[in-house]
Formats: structure tokens, sequence, C-alpha cells
């Protein structure tokens, strides 16, 4: 694994102006990368679209659609069986009636379950994404070059200045993840840094 530090850019030039610094102060272009990391959930995780493979709001909605095919299949029957005594409607009627109620019940109730049905009381459960979008600019680093990068990265306008544990293959950093909280140098001031701990304690 390779020691990584990193700071995010509003645009291009001046993450590649930030570059030039860093070649300034004795980084060579196969330690230096810089990329675009998309908004938040919009990072294409599975084949699809999407990063994770379920809406964690909707984890319980199947229970709310259970409920409702019950209580809607019974309201149905009750309905049709009215409808049945007082029209004398053939049979099948009821049980159509009864079908349509499970069906609208299922509905009804898996929607009522989704992000807690507008419950006042109710915690919703969606994990936010701590890393925000914009240009990335990464520096394959070591302990002793690591303060120096952090230090130019945040002189060249850099917010967020990170550094991780990852694969550095070909000038790049290969496993990055956007999704995985950024964890700030010790010693980053910037502001967004700050709030990125307040957000994540």
């Amino acid at each position: 694994m390779s020691l990584i530090v990193a700071a995010r850019f509003t645009t291009f030039p001046v993450a590649e102006d930030a570059a030039q610094r860093l070649f300034d102060s004795g980084f060579v272009e196969e330690d230096v990368t810089l990329f675009f990391v998309n908004p938040r959930g919009q990072h294409a995780r599975f084949p699809i679209g999407g990063d994770r493979d379920n809406d964690p709001a909707s984890t319980e909605a199947p229970k709310g659609a259970g409920k409702g095919v019950t209580i809607g299949s019974v309201v149905g029957a009750v309905v049709g069986v009215g409808i049945f005594a007082a029209f004398a409607v053939p049979l099948l009627v009821s049980l159509i009636a009864a079908g349509v109620g499970a069906y609208v019940g299922s509905l009804i109730g898996a929607m009522s379950h989704t992000r807690g049905g507008g419950k006042p009381g109710h915690r919703e459960v969606v994990r936010r994404e701590a890393r925000g979008s914009g240009v990335l600019l990464a520096v394959h680093a070591s302990p002793d070059t690591q303060p120096v990068a952090a230090r130019v990265l945040r002189e060249a306008g850099g917010v967020e200045v990170e550094r991780a544990n990852g694969r550095w293959q070909q000038g790049r950093w290969a496993d990055f993840d956007p999704t995985r909280t950024p964890v700030p140098v010790d010693g980053a001031t910037d502001a967004s840094s700050e709030g990125l701990q307040h957000r994540s304690a």
C-alpha cells in the first residue's frame, strides 16, 4: 500500500496550477494525478447505475406491503360481500374486490413504510457521503514528503486535504473509492476539513 495525499479543487486549471507547484517542490509527474469526482450518489458503482444495491430508506417497505395486503384483502372482501348481498351480483365480484383490495393495500402499505411514511419521529437511516464533488489532485507521497505535499495543496487553494493508504499504479490512484469518507491530514486547518470532522463524528 502507498501513502497518498489528496485535495479537492473547484476547476481543472486551479488543480493543474497546484500540480505545477508540486513539481516545483520536487515531486515527479508519475507521482501526481488529477481526476474529477462526480457528485454524491452519481458514481455508477453498479452496471445499471447508482452507488448501492438498495435504497436504505426502503428497508421497511416489504413489511408495510405485507400488512397492506392483509388489511386490503380483508377490506376488499368485506366490500365485495356487501356488494354481493345488496345487489345480488355474482360471487366472482367479491373475489375480484378482495384481490383489488389486497393489491391497493400492498401499495399503500409499502409506500407508508418508505422513509418512515412521513412520521415525525422516524429516524432516517440514509448514509451520507462526506466527500464533495470536484477535481481531486492526488499525490503519491512518503512519510517524509507528506507534510510538503499537504502544505503545497493547502497553499494552492485545495480543500479537504486528506491522506489515504491505497494502490498507486502507473501514475494514478488505482483503488480510489469516491464513497469512502476522507481522512484529514494531521494538522489540516482548512474550514472544510474541520467541518468534515464534525459531520463524521
